[in-house]
């Protein structure tokens, strides 16, 4: 017996099964939905750096994700620097004004876009944004052989 569904505008609605993507194109879609929300609050040029990435692994694009990551996290005050200035000057503390706890937030953040984990006793030594981009590097370079 085949159900009815009453007519309020009187013409009879169609029952079709319902249209699913195959499972690949669900996680890539759940996957890049996932990051954009955790991107979210960081400048639309990271996130679509950082949906770039997760498709090609291109590391030409960590400048542009790291920034925008610590852009999401620096003050306001702060932010033109992170465009502005090279990433070797920027001191992430001096300048930046990131304390310890703003830098384990932006770990999370980080292991959230890249394939990485970062441990605490690994950001003792990151003072720079460059050592940052470094740092995120080598981590990917290591972790995707």
């Amino acid at each position: 017996m085949t159900p009815t569904i009453p007519s309020t505008l009187g013409v009879e609605p169609v029952l079709t099964a319902p249209v699913c993507p195959a499972p690949v194109a669900r996680a890539v879609l759940s996957d890049e939905a996932q990051l954009r929300e955790h991107l979210k609050r960081c400048p639309f040029e990271t996130i679509e750096a950082a949906c770039a990435f997760r498709q090609s692994g291109d590391l030409s694009l960590l400048p542009t994700i790291v920034r925008g990551v610590i852009a999401r996290f620096a003050g306001r005050e702060h932010r033109d620097r992170l465009t502005h200035a090279t990433a070797g000057e920027l001191q992430l503390s001096a300048d930046l004004g990131l304390d310890s706890l703003t830098m384990m937030e932006i770990v999370m953040l980080a292991e959230d876009v890249f394939p990485i984990t970062i441990n605490n006793d690994e950001l003792r030594g990151l003072r720079t944004v460059a050592d940052v981009q470094r740092f995120i590097e080598c981590k990917l370079r290591r972790d995707l052989k």
